[in-house]
Order: C-alpha cells, then sequence, then structure tokens
C-alpha cells in the first residue's frame, strides 16, 4: 500500500513553482490517487474575492498540462513567513511529502534559498526540484549514503514507495575522502539493511574516493544518468550527531535534477 497519498506544493506563481506542478502532476499521473495541496503564502491576509482568484489562476494553470488526475488539485493561501508556514500547513494537512521547485544557485556555494532552508528543517521528506529539470517519471535513482550506521530502517519507506510506484532501480552510492577499511562494519549492516529493505529495486552500490564529495556526486549523477537523487540529511536524528546540513544545502542549489531529502 502507498504511503503517498498527498503532496503539498508551496506555490507563488514563479516559473520554478510552475516547473515544480508540473513535475508532480507528472509524478502523480492518471492512475494514483494522490491529492495535490497547493499552497500560496502571502505576507498580508487576502480577501474572498484575492483567494478566488488565485485559486482559479492555479487550476487554469494546472489545466494546462492536459493531466486528468484521479483527485482533483486543490489549492489555499495561508499568511505568514514562508517556511515555518508551509511546515505547519504541510502537519495540519497530513501531507506525506513536500514538492517545492527552486531557482538554485549553480555559482555560489553560499546563497540560501527558501528551499535549501525548508529541506534542513522540514520533518517529512522535501524533493526539490531544481527549474529546467526534465519533466519525466523516475527510472534511475541514486541514494547518498556517508559512513554512519542507518537509524531507523522507515526513514527509507517513501524511497521504497517511489522506486514501487516507478519500478526504478535504486543505486546507493557512497563517498569517501581516505580510507573506507575504517568503515566495514558500518558498510556491512547497512549493505544487509538496504539489500532486504529496497527489495528487488537495490541495483548497486558504488564506493568512490573524493576530496570533493558533492563533485563526486554530481559525477555520478552524470556518469549513471540518474533521474533522482536521494540523500540522508540526518539533521534530526536522535543516535547520531547533527550535522550543518552543507552536503544537502549545496546539493540542492546545484542538482540538476530532483533532490529527495528523506526525514
Amino acid at each position: 500500500m502507498s504511503r503517498l497519498n498527498k503532496i503539498l506544493i508551496p506555490f507563488d506563481f514563479s516559473e520554478a513553482s510552475l516547473n515544480a506542478l508540473e513535475y508532480a502532476t507528472n509524478f502523480v499521473g492518471t492512475e494514483r490517487s494522490i491529492n495535490i495541496l497547493g499552497l500560496y503564502v502571502g505576507t498580508m491576509p487576502l480577501n474572498e474575492s484575492d483567494n478566488d482568484n488565485l485559486r482559479s489562476k492555479f487550476l487554469k494553470l494546472f489545466d494546462s498540462f492536459n493531466v486528468k488526475l484521479k483527485v482533483s488539485p486543490e489549492f489555499i493561501t495561508e499568511t505568514g513567513e514562508v517556511i515555518s508556514t508551509i511546515l505547519s500547513t504541510q502537519e495540519k494537512s497530513g501531507s506525506d511529502v513536500i514538492m517545492m521547485g527552486t531557482m538554485g544557485d549553480r555559482i555560489t556555494d553560499e546563497a540560501i534559498t527558501n528551499t535549501s532552508k525548508l529541506v534542513l528543517k522540514a520533518n517529512c521528506p522535501v524533493l526539490s526540484i531544481p527549474y529546467g529539470t526534465e519533466i519525466k517519471e523516475p527510472k534511475e535513482i541514486a541514494l547518498v549514503m556517508g559512513g554512519k550506521k542507518i537509524d531507523d530502517k522507515a526513514v527509507l519507506a517513501t524511497l521504497l514507495d517511489i522506486a514501487r510506484t516507478f519500478n526504478a532501480k535504486v543505486h546507493v552510492l557512497t563517498i569517501y575522502k581516505e580510507s573506507i577499511f575504517d568503515e566495514e562494519a558500518v558498510k556491512e549492516s547497512n549493505e544487509n539493511l538496504l539489500k532486504y529493505y529496497l527489495e528487488h529495486f537495490y541495483a548497486e552500490h558504488s564506493f568512490s574516493k573524493n576530496e570533493d564529495v558533492e563533485q563526486g556526486i554530481l559525477d555520478y549523477i552524470t556518469e549513471k544518468k540518474i533521474d533522482m537523487l536521494t540523500i540522508l540529511p540526518r539533521n534530526h536524528t536522535e543516535r547520531s550527531t547533527p550535522s550543518e546540513g552543507r552536503l544537502t544545502k549545496l546539493l540542492t542549489l546545484h542538482s540538476e535534477i530532483p533532490v529527495l531529502a528523506l526525514d
């Protein structure tokens, strides 16, 4: 049974959010009973007429994709700070995943976008969708693993659900800077869990040495023609040291394919 019943899409009528809506529409397709909930966050309260106009505009844009969903999309407006409002709406609506468009910033390493901030703060899976990404089903998915043991296999549930939905191959990648042999016990533990939990969708586990971890991941994406990148931010785990999420932020900024952050 699918865990994906509702997708929340922050939507501000920008090109990036329109691209994310089109991606999500293609992701849901015509056969899946998944609800798309569009969310517009304003800084000032809107009157009923403005709300109706935005809803009408949203639905008109959706209709332009010519995809007949099994569940009609919804649209709501809220007022407040963008990130906190998105997170509270996700919780109240019971959305299983947030899909958010981003223009990214491939030039700098320091820019912080709303999407990169959201990924680090969310307590649910977030799929960041870079503007310009190809609208297609994910058939080749890469899961980036570090050198730490997976605390809870349940964090992989959304990945497994997507793999099942699209009959996708999951390629696991570990980039290491020095010696991989120091992590043999953790590697074996994770390997057994991945093979068991990801079922026949598990394709391979590649190990690559690279001083620049991000570049190693981006090179792998190109080499394997990966359609979706999956990462474990680990900034909310209970039994491992929280990280500042730098790699997560960089991949969200620089990746040219969708990045799924599992939480």
